[in-house]
């Protein structure tokens, strides 16, 4: 099944990306780790705090739907940069979990981004969270459920547990960072200046085809 499944990425990407075989292990992408994570994934680590990261929303949208179905593009909130404490990001990253949960999951992405960055708003407790949900039409008791259960709070920690391995072992230095399958992260100033976003979503694609 795993064959087939190489196989069927190859056939995908091959239309898509003739310069494959020129993207190099310590130039375009670095391997961090042994092994693959167990179901193929596309996992990026960003920031509501970070302009780049806000910036690249639109790319990394149409990323995350060039995908070969079977894929799992994974957006992982870190809690390290300085604009606010880690608890506010915490919390902020277990918002964004429970709006992937909910039909309005893109416009309360969108929401968070632009209270955060545009508004400057300080989103520094639940209940201003919960009024930003509530004002893009999210219950609110659904939205008290949700964000204090047990299955937000526990992929909460696991996004937090895992920043905190890839942040000591230097793999995670900023942000937007795509890591794939577990194995691989993209250097992205090594990629083509000339065609940036092509050659981006390219290696990701080809990088999905590796063992």
């Amino acid at each position: 099944m795993k064959k087939l499944f190489s196989l069927l990425l190859v056939a995908i990407i091959m239309p898509l990306s003739a310069c494959a075989k020129d993207y190099e292990e310590g130039k375009q992408y670095t391997v961090i780790s042994d092994s693959v994570t167990t179901k193929p994934e596309v996992r990026e680590f960003f920031s509501f705090y970070c302009p780049h990261c806000l910036s690249f929303e639109p790319f990394m949208k149409d990323l995350a739907k060039s995908l070969p179905e079977g894929v799992a593009f994974v957006k992982n909130h870190v809690d390290f940069l300085r604009a606010a404490s880690p608890q506010v990001q915490f919390e902020i990253t277990k918002a964004m979990i429970v709006a992937q949960q909910l039909p309005q999951e893109e416009v309360l992405i969108a929401a968070l981004f632009d209270a955060i960055q545009k508004q400057r708003l300080p989103l520094a407790s639940q209940a201003e969270l919960r009024e930003l949900f509530v004002k893009n039409g999210v219950d609110g008791e659904q939205f008290d459920k949700l964000i204090n259960s047990f299955g937000v709070n526990s992929k909460a920690k696991q996004m937090k547990k895992l920043q905190d391995e890839y942040s000591k072992k230097r793999v995670l230095t900023g942000v937007p960072t795509i890591i794939v399958n577990g194995k691989y992260r993209v250097n992205a100033s090594e990629l083509d200046r000339s065609d940036f976003l092509n050659d981006y979503k390219n290696l990701v694609l080809h990088l999905l085809t590796l063992k």
